[in-house]
């Protein structure tokens, strides 16, 4: 007696699900409507449940179906990666890719290249969260996870894909009020915009005039407080004080001179950005093609930005 899974199944509804309907599905696999209409009546049956709402004009998962498609994807990378490990696949990546970004960063940089990279790796399903703060590199909450600062945990790898430089800045209008500081210490002075994020010491800024320099740290105090750095950006534009934010959010504001940097010659604590991804996933081809494919982004759009 048959079981109710078999794994020929698992590729064969990846593929009917990505292709949309019953006859888009019969033209990718060289057969016809009829054939693959009774080959997934022949599953459902099998399992005892419906995996897709059909019509003339749409099909949708069920619940059960979203389950199903989820787990085949996950075990159909997983082959991919054993293959990979063997050296017995020459394909092109493919499978599920569970990707982590912070809040700004991952919307405005990292959402945008994957729409690239799915273009070019229409076989790889791509699911992105964004967060706060990165996941515990303990649980199994992601496959990369792109991330500013080299993590703690040397289990991990960790893959220095792009420099990123935190610079303090404020609007013209909020210095022609308040003037510019030019001390560090000028900083205790000044209505500062936090964002409160990560595990960093809260109100605590720690400045060193050039690298390896002996590191100054000053208390900072202001109204307004916020997890989200496009907001923070925003009043820093709307000139309620001075902001502490990665070149990479407000390098546009700089040029366009709403925004204006300050102590330049000062230097923050390495917050360069990182893929870090599980050892197990270190022979993947798709997450070896995603983070090479990061990279290469992230390292135009610095050559532009410098040009």
């Amino acid at each position: 007696m048959s079981t109710a899974i078999q794994p020929a199944d698992l590729g064969f509804f990846s593929v009917l699900v990505a292709a949309g309907s019953l006859s888009a599905a019969a033209r990718e696999q060289g057969i016809t409507t009829p054939a693959v209409s009774k080959r997934l009546a022949q599953m459902e049956a099998r399992l005892g449940v419906s995996l897709l709402n059909r019509t003339t004009r749409r099909m949708s998962l069920t619940a059960e179906g979203e389950l199903y498609l989820e787990r085949a994807r996950a075990i159909l990378g997983e082959i991919d990666d054993m293959e990979q490990m063997l050296g017995l696949s020459k394909s092109t990546p493919s499978g599920q890719l569970r990707v982590n970004a912070t809040l700004g960063f991952g919307r405005s940089h990292i959402a945008p290249i994957i729409s690239r990279f799915v273009r070019k790796y229409p076989r790889v399903d791509v699911r992105l969260q964004l967060s706060v703060d990165p996941p515990p590199l303990s649980e199994d909450a992601f496959d990369v996870c792109i991330r500013f600062g080299p993590p703690p945990d040397a289990r991990i790898i960790a893959r220095h894909i792009a420099p990123n430089r935190r610079l303090l800045c404020a609007s013209p209008a909020y210095l022609t009020r308040n003037g510019e500081p030019k001390v560090p210490a000028d900083l205790a002075q000044h209505n500062f915009i936090s964002i409160r994020q990560g595990e960093e010491a809260y109100g605590l800024l720690r400045l060193a005039r050039g690298r390896g320099a002996h590191v100054e740290s000053v208390k900072v105090r202001g109204n307004l407080t916020t997890n989200d750095g496009e907001i923070a950006v925003s009043w820093a534009l709307d000139g309620h004080g001075i902001l502490l934010r990665a070149e990479w959010d407000i390098e546009r504001y700089l040029r366009s001179g709403r925004l204006v940097a300050l102590l330049p010659q000062y230097h923050t604590p390495n917050a360069d950005i990182y893929a870090v991804y599980p050892q197990r996933h270190q022979a993947s081809a798709r997450v070896r093609a995603f983070v090479d494919f990061v990279a290469l982004s992230l390292s135009r759009a610095t050559s532009a930005t410098a040009g």
